[in-house]
């Protein structure tokens, strides 16, 4: 199948949530974002304008305006372009596509040309209901006068039916919908067809396997003797016949079904499989019904493109299988759109395949990751955030911290000042291991998808200038700041955060814990044991006296982070909350003024 067009700017006005929305689209599209930003109703916008929605459309379907009203119209704008093998945009649409599109086809002053389809739907006054209509504009407006704009409008009696649109929907299963004619395995049985030779050889062969089965079973037999009698109520003879598998070919779609299994001794129909392998099947008889057509397109010598919208195809499914199935999707001939709460997704698509919809005052708006990174920041933001870190791609806002213990002590403090985890108010939190050029893709990252980063950051010291680091990687991706007053960042004294806690008298907590976890004695045996060592610059060692002792102290801690943060943050967590480190309740207030929460 050789696509040579592409669907690569839709937009869409007054569909349910979305008042205004403008979205490119690639030859795979991954539309990501939390619950309620829009994907589910972009994916239903498409289906209006280019598949079957119109018939499903109701009231609840018409955005609710800023006056608490419905408005008058839903209004899609949908631009096909010419493409090549690659899916790049080409000046000029194929002789196929040309025959097809016809005088529909317009043209920009630089030659390269276009089809625009523009749905209407509104309520039908007269009939009750609604009417959609579907037209053809001579031109692609501007984005600020788009649904304003006055334009030459034609007409477009129906569809293209060279363009297939195929819905594919959250709640799928093939087991239910090998009893419906219309789903898309339903639509693969109805289309069968034999030649009349075909048909008399397979239901001879029917034939020979009924009679085989009745003969071969004394309960067949008897049942077959038994139900004879009924030659008693007709005035001629009549016969009786069972057949255990269907008699005509034409009812073979009435005893279908798919059974699956390690091999062909232990396979199980469908029914008796998880909703994975259910979901994964539905899906699979999609593409093979987009084949099926492609084919029958292909005879005809006519041109065919199939658009697939795959609503979470990662439902019930293990990572692996998620990235099979995503795999077995988008190498379909085709276009792609797929809408998905998956990480293992997000991370294997394409970065520019990536649609990040969020939903603000002014409606919902569509994000996207910047083209011009040079490669090195382009595969750090794959490795280190969206390979690592998919899950932050759901969050409302991250909070990043240098080290092991601020990443597991902070949401543990975090959940005692307001008294909620994390996760349930949308944060992440991302230990980066490290400082300075650390934070660039997570910033990278939060600059262009919209999600708003909180940074608890370490203060500078003698040897690693971790604010001034910090300072360069923050001004080059958000510009010139003053880190130390800005609302989202919060530093350290001078210190790091086990020297923090040391230096706001928590003591005692942590040798409370140090001896909990090890012994009374461990403290003063580690002091002995390590006395006069030479440590950085061959600087002797003193654990002697009050400064050496708090040295001791955070020394231990380093050792064993990933041990003693979350135990002393429990201990923290005992205190009343305005007992907490001055600077965790400053952090945590200027989360709470940054109205992510």
């Amino acid at each position: 199948m050789n696509m040579n067009i592409l669907i690569d700017t839709v937009r869409i006005a007054g569909f349910r949530g979305i008042s205004d929305l403008e979205i490119s689209l690639s030859r795979v599209t991954v539309l990501i974002g939390t619950n309620n930003s829009g994907k589910t109703s972009l994916l239903k916008a498409l289906q209006l304008a280019l598949g079957d929605y119109s018939r499903q459309l109701s009231e609840e379907d018409f955005h609710i305006g800023i006056d608490d009203k419905r408005v008058p119209e839903i209004l899609i704008d949908v631009r096909i372009v010419p493409v090549n093998n690659d899916s790049q945009r080409v000046p000029l649409f194929h002789e196929d596509w040309r025959m097809e599109f016809g005088d529909k086809i317009q043209a920009e002053a630089n030659g390269n040309q276009y089809v625009i389809v523009r749905t209407r739907s509104k309520k039908d006054i007269v009939k009750g209901g609604f009417d959609t209509s579907r037209k053809i504009l001579k031109t692609w407006a501007d984005i600020n006068s788009w649904k304003t704009e006055r334009i030459k409008e034609e007409s477009l009696f129906s569809r293209f039916e060279s363009i297939c649109f195929m819905p594919i929907e959250a709640q799928r299963d093939i087991h239910q919908e090998l009893k419906e004619k219309s789903s898309y395995i339903g639509k693969i049985l109805g289309s069968i067809e034999y030649e009349d030779l075909q048909v008399n050889v397979l239901e001879s062969l029917i034939k020979k396997v009924n009679d085989q089965a009745i003969n071969q079973s004394q309960e067949l037999t008897s049942l077959k003797t038994t139900l004879e009698r009924l030659n008693q109520s007709f005035e001629s003879s009549a016969n009786v016949e069972i057949t255990p598998f269907p008699k005509k070919i034409r009812d073979l779609c009435k005893y279908f079904s798919v059974h699956l299994g390690e091999n062909t001794a232990s396979t199980f129909p469908m029914e008796y499989h998880g909703m994975g392998t259910r979901s994964w099947a539905s899906m699979l008889t999609a593409t093979a019904l987009i084949n099926l057509k492609s084919e029958k397109y292909e005879q005809e010598e006519k041109p065919f493109f199939a658009i697939f919208a795959a609503e979470e195809p990662e439902a019930h499914l293990h990572p692996n299988a998620q990235k099979t199935l995503y795999k077995q999707l988008t190498e379909s001939n085709g276009q792609i759109i797929v809408s998905t709460h998956s990480p293992y997704l997000a991370a294997i698509a394409q970065q520019s395949e990536l649609r990040y919809l969020k939903r603000t005052n002014q409606g919902i708006s569509v994000r996207f990751l910047s083209s011009d990174l040079e490669d090195k920041d382009r595969r750090r933001l794959q490795r280190e955030v969206l390979h690592s870190r998919g899950e932050i791609l759901f969050s409302k806002a991250l909070v990043l911290c240098e080290g092991e213990t601020e990443e597991q002590a902070l949401p543990l403090l975090f959940k005692k000042y307001f008294d909620s985890e994390p996760f349930e108010m949308g944060i992440s939190f991302v230990g980066i291991g490290g400082s300075g050029k650390k934070y660039l893709p997570f910033f990278t990252f939060g600059r262009d998808f919209d999600i708003p980063l909180f940074i608890f950051s370490d203060g500078d010291d003698a040897e690693k200038k971790t604010v001034e680091k910090l300072k360069d990687s923050y001004e080059r991706i958000y510009g010139a700041t003053d880190i130390y007053t800005c609302p989202k960042i919060t530093i350290l004294d001078c210190t790091d955060f086990e020297g923090y806690l040391i230096s706001c008298g928590y003591e005692s907590i942590i040798e409370f814990v140090i001896y909990q976890e090890e012994s009374e004695e461990y403290i003063e045996n580690w002091k002995r044991k390590n006395q006069g060592q030479r440590g950085k610059k061959d600087i002797l060692q003193d654990y002697n006296g009050t400064d050496g002792h708090k040295q001791a102290l955070i020394k231990i801690l380093k050792s064993e982070k990933t041990k003693y943060a979350p135990l002393i943050a429990e201990k923290l967590c005992e205190l009343e909350k305005e007992n907490l480190p001055p600077k965790i309740l400053e952090f945590f207030q200027k989360i709470e003024n940054g109205g992510v929460i």
